[in-house]
């Protein structure tokens, strides 16, 4: 059994709870679809915003939204860098898995540009 991290990001139309909640729940669907995530394998969940994101906890949508209420969850504030990308939510999922398991990256919205190949 290995322990890996599923990294993701998604911007949010405007600093408020709907769109803190949609954005949450959009990132957190495409994470949970393309590395075929299920609850029981979730160890934590890191979620991140900046700054100018403060209207609502993302987290409470993983357990209102995805039954996430036994998950260890926990909201920061990013890094205030300059230049950086704004309105940007920002999700870790720490997932028990099978070693050969390879997590696949979410980048959605203009957040697509924090991971170009």
């Amino acid at each position: 059994m290995a322990t890996k991290g599923i990294r993701g990001a998604i911007t949010v139309d405007e600093n408020t709870k709907d769109d803190i909640k949609n954005a949450t729940l959009e990132l957190l669907k495409e994470l949970v679809n393309q590395n075929n995530i299920d609850k029981k394998d979730v160890s934590h969940a890191i979620f991140t915003l900046t700054e100018d994101l403060n209207a609502d906890f993302p987290a409470k949508y993983a357990r209102l939204d995805f039954g996430w209420d036994k998950v260890a969850m926990m909201c920061y504030h990013e890094l205030n860098v300059p230049n950086a990308l704004e309105k940007c939510l920002r999700i870790l999922i720490v997932l028990n898995c099978d070693e050969n398991f390879e997590p696949k990256f979410v980048y959605l919205k203009a957040a697509k540009k924090l991971r170009t190949k």
